[in-house]
């Protein structure tokens, strides 16, 4: 099983992810996007970079995406495991979609084709809802995609995207306390991995 979890920036999924990640072990595989390759370490000079161009940015964490799916992700999904992803391909549709905008016609749809032939859909995702005020000043609003005017298109995408799927969304308010957030992510994992 693919678990996913998304949220605009400082919406808490990595505190969570962390959490899990020290709580469950055999069986389990956590892995993020960006990833730890030169391909996420590409994408993370682009998201320091105030100028990158939104189209190049957008094959750069495509290509990261894609080295993720065939280095981590398949083997691990192969070997029976639990893949527990910070970030997957919904945070591309989103972000790269407000990133996008005016350069392509229907950025989102755009990027979601590029990707339909080849990805692999995540099972379950949890989705970490946070108002984008709230997510920007926990983030620091520290690059391009921290400010609080592109986090609320990003969240308007991400419910676009739970409008599209609701099966496989599951929303988390992440405005709760860390603890709250933990224990109800935990069931929820639980449940969708016991169904």
């Amino acid at each position: 099983m693919l678990v996913t979890l998304e949220g605009i920036d400082g919406s808490g999924k990595t505190t969570v992810w962390e959490a899990l990640r020290d709580t469950r072990g055999d069986g389990y595989t956590f892995t993020h996007e960006p990833t730890d390759s030169w391909y996420g370490e590409a994408v993370r000079r682009s998201e320091a970079a105030d100028q990158a161009d939104p189209l190049a940015e957008l094959f750069l964490f495509t290509a990261d995406h894609a080295d993720h799916l065939s280095r981590v992700v398949r083997p691990a999904l192969d070997d029976g495991d639990v893949v527990v992803s910070d970030r997957y391909s919904d945070s591309r549709y989103a972000y790269q979609g407000v990133a996008l905008d005016g350069q392509v016609p229907r950025p989102m749809e755009y990027i979601r084709g590029i990707h339909q032939p080849w990805t692999r859909p995540p099972d379950v995702t949890l989705f970490f809802d946070v108002d984008p005020e709230t997510g920007a000043a926990r983030s620091g609003a520290t690059n391009k995609f921290e400010q609080v005017e592109f986090l609320s298109r990003v969240r308007d995408n991400f419910e676009q995207l739970i409008d599209y799927d609701p099966q496989r969304f599951v929303r988390i308010d992440a405005t709760q306390s860390p603890e709250t957030v933990l224990d109800e992510t935990e069931a929820v994992l639980d449940r969708v991995l016991t169904e």
